[in-house]
């Protein structure tokens, strides 16, 4: 069957959701359970079948104490569990006890409120349980994980591994998406099981309070759908007169209604183990069978570790890959900040960086509306529906707009989903109606649900009633875009920020806006620094493993494997540079200055040794005048006196012998410095782009650097009411000046 929808449905489950799945008030009766109290160990409730598990009616084993029941030693054992017990809920292995004719049984313990709640689960061994399992297959497991670099790959290998553990028919692994829906993305089945691989189940068949419980308790087994429950004697805890929550007990009796659903699913036997990332409840493996099937603890603990490694491997494969596609976003972020750092008119510098625009949100069009005027990029809608789209968008005082499915929310839309379903809005002023606004084309798909989603059977008349079809159904859902990605959303906020600082300043000012213009410097500052801060750490952590392979296995490379890693290295050490500088030149418009006397010729002695280090084997003749001592922020001058030293030699370095000077002037309002070189020097037409930021007048591969360090001196200069300026003749050199007044500013 296939239909049309939009990507979210309305599902009644308040019925479902408010059914109390923690407290049934009876358990499974493949295993027992008392509740004792914490002095005396006297059995306060207990389930109605543990008459046959210590030959005694129920009377006589109520108000009984335990040890009368099960030995004095075993109540020791159970004892030292629960002193481990008492801070967290999550129920502790015992260990095992023989109880006469009945046999052994795996004895499990927890706290729940003023409950202490005993299970009893019977196994077929003589003795405790052999946690060795677990460390051979946790080994087993973290050695493949840890070469596995898919969160597919690592789906399909775990799914593998806890049915070869625990012998269950059909093991499937699914994620939730942003609906609460469920996509399987792993399956492993035995012969004669249907396959629900790549198919979807609906939010609905999870109700919320199981959800919650499958947070705190990882690992639920159901051995027998068909089971008639034990229920507990008395029905209500006489010390607390309230039922007995069983959230944690592994024996908890669980909802006809997910009994229904399973027979319905042809499964008596299941078992789910959480995925739980960053707190929530990120995927679920599922185990089922079509008969009745047990899984002793120690297999179940060994499933819910792998499970919990499984989850910790994804999370790190995802984190990876989301700091891997913020790099490139920044990447081509910083490429769009210098197109518009140019000094021509704003449309025109937006209009020359359309192509980046589109690739920077991995859009189809873009839309600028700006003074009056709707420039379109792309394959948009046309002018008069983005003009009827900005007044919609005018309504609202949201920074950021974004859907994957603009009909929904704007009606109109509808006439040009083809272009437009998805849509991403960025306002760029606070004041008129100023976007930037990028479109996505519809994507159509396919989606594979296991069952009719959108109905169950006789809802009205049983609003408990699970769904009893799993028959493979189609929906094509139309009118929807690809999603936006979260990393998206955060530089959009970032080029919105950077936008409104470098650009809009003159818009806003016309605008009678003054006071919002240093705002909007303080965000670009605050963009800069964020985007140094979030990627210093991945850019050394490149560099500290692209050295640490290369000295682990350098040996055992070829010539191209180890070029291909110094690239690497080399790469993000550049990046790194990069980083550094801008983070440099945030912190010029963060800091405040202090001022004091400084010694000019101490300031260039100390600048000229830094530079020799990187100049070694050059022959460079330094000519340094009599320099005085200013009153100035020494730090900051220190850094603009290196970088024109450190340009100075860099750029004259294809000279057999570089001659550098510096010298002064001092003026009756301001001192006044010269830094001159025989270098490269620069042609006097491309003077006015020097000192802005990203800026080069030579190739990266003829001259390294990142475009920063004179935009960098401009900055300083200018914090003390100076000025910075350059002359140069192509291939004759060049002399840069900045002048400090002798009136510095409060």
């Amino acid at each position: 069957m296939t239909t049309s929808s939009s990507p979210d449905r309305k599902l009644d489950t308040t019925a479902c959701d408010r059914e109390p799945i923690h407290i049934p008030g009876g358990i499974q009766p493949h295993g027992y359970l008392v509740n004792v109290s914490q002095d005396g160990f006297r059995v306060r409730q207990a389930s109605e079948n543990v008459t046959a598990l210590f030959g005694r009616p129920l009377d006589d084993i109520l108000g009984r104490a335990l040890d009368d029941l099960v030995g004095t030693a075993a109540v020791e054992v159970i004892a030292r569990s629960l002193l481990n017990a008492t801070q967290m809920p999550q129920p502790v292995y015992a260990g095992a006890v023989a109880l006469g004719e009945a046999g052994y049984f795996d004895v499990i313990v927890h706290r729940s409120g003023k409950a202490t709640l005993i299970e009893f689960e019977p196994v077929q061994r003589s003795g405790a349980a052999d946690f060795r399992l677990l460390y051979a297959v946790m080994g087993r497991f973290l050695k493949t994980l840890s070469h596995v670099d898919s969160v597919d790959a690592v789906c399909e290998y775990a799914v593998r591994s806890i049915r070869e553990l625990t012998g269950m028919g059909r093991v499937f692994l699914y994620s939730f998406d942003h609906n609460e829906d469920a996509l399987v993305m792993a399956e492993s089945v035995k012969p004669g099981y249907p396959s629900y691989s790549g198919q979807r189940f609906p939010a609905s068949d999870i109700p919320h309070q199981a959800r919650r419980l499958y947070v705190a308790n990882h690992v639920r087994l159901i051995a027998d759908a068909n089971y008639e429950p034990a229920r507990l004697a008395p029905l209500l805890d006489p010390e607390t007169g309230a039922p007995t929550d069983l959230g944690f007990a592994g024996l908890r009796a669980v909802s006809p209604v997910h009994l229904q659903y399973m027979k319905n699913m042809g499964t008596l036997a299941s078992m789910s183990i959480s995925l739980i990332i960053k707190g929530r409840l990120w995927g679920m493996i599922s185990c089922h069978d079509k008969n009745p099937h047990f899984i002793p603890f120690e297999v179940r603990t060994a499933c819910e570790q792998l499970g919990q490694i499984l989850a910790l491997r994804i999370e790190s494969i995802n984190e990876n890959n989301e700091y891997a596609y913020r790099l490139r976003l920044r990447g081509r972020l910083v490429s769009i900040l210098a197109a518009l750092s140019q000094p021509e008119e704003f449309v025109h510098n937006m209009a020359s960086a359309s192509q980046d625009l589109l690739m920077l949100m991995d859009a189809a069009g873009a839309a600028l509306v700006f003074e009056g005027d709707t420039i379109l990029f792309g394959r948009t809608p046309p002018r008069a529906e983005v003009d009827g789209l900005v007044e919609w968008l005018g309504a609202g005082n949201d920074e950021l707009v974004h859907t994957n499915c603009l009909s929904r929310d704007y009606p109109p839309a509808a006439a040009f989903t083809e272009c437009a379903s998805g849509m991403l809005a960025m306002s760029i002023s606070r004041t008129r109606r100023h976007y930037l606004i990028w479109f996505r084309p519809e994507v159509v798909r396919s989606v594979e649900w296991a069952g009719n989603p959108a109905h169950k059977d006789d809802v009205q008349a049983a609003p408990l009633t699970p769904r009893k079809s799993f028959e493979l159904w189609r929906e094509t859902v139309r009118h929807t875009s690809a999603p936006w990605q979260r990393g998206e959303l955060e530089v959009a906020l970032e080029f919105r920020s950077a936008i409104l600082g470098i650009v809009l300043a003159r818009a806003e000012e016309m605008a009678g806006l003054a006071d919002e213009l240093g705002r909007a410097n303080k965000e670009l500052e605050s963009f800069s620094y964020s985007v140094s801060h979030d990627l210093r750490a991945p850019l050394r952590h490149i560099v500290g493993f692209a050295d640490l392979l290369s000295e682990l296995e350098g040996s055992s490379l070829n010539d191209r494997a180890k070029r291909y890693l110094k690239n690497i290295g080399d790469s993000a050490r550049f990046a790194g540079k990069l980083v550094d500088d801008l983070l440099s030149f945030s912190q010029m418009g963060r800091s405040a200055l202090h001022v004091a006397a400084t010694d000019m010729q101490q300031v260039v002695k100390a600048a000229i040794r830094r530079v020799s280090q990187d100049a070694q084997g050059r022959q460079i003749e330094w000519s340094i005048g009599p320099l005085p001592v200013i009153r100035c922020d020494a730090t900051f001058i220190e850094l603009a006196v290196y970088n024109l030293l450190s340009n100075a030699v860099k750029y004259s370095r294809d000279r057999p012998v570089a001659h550098i000077s510096v010298h002064a002037e001092i003026k009756d309002d301001a001192t006044v410095f010269h830094f001159s070189d025989d270098g490269v020097g620069f042609s006097m037409e491309y003077a006015h782009k020097l000192f802005a930021v990203f800026q080069r007048l030579h190739r990266m591969e003829e001259f390294e650097g990142t475009g920063i360090g004179l935009a960098n001196v401009r900055r300083i200069v200018e914090r003390h009411n100076g000025q910075v300026w350059a002359k140069g003749v192509l291939n004759e050199g060049a002399v840069f000046s900045f002048s400090i007044p002798k009136q510095l500013p409060v």
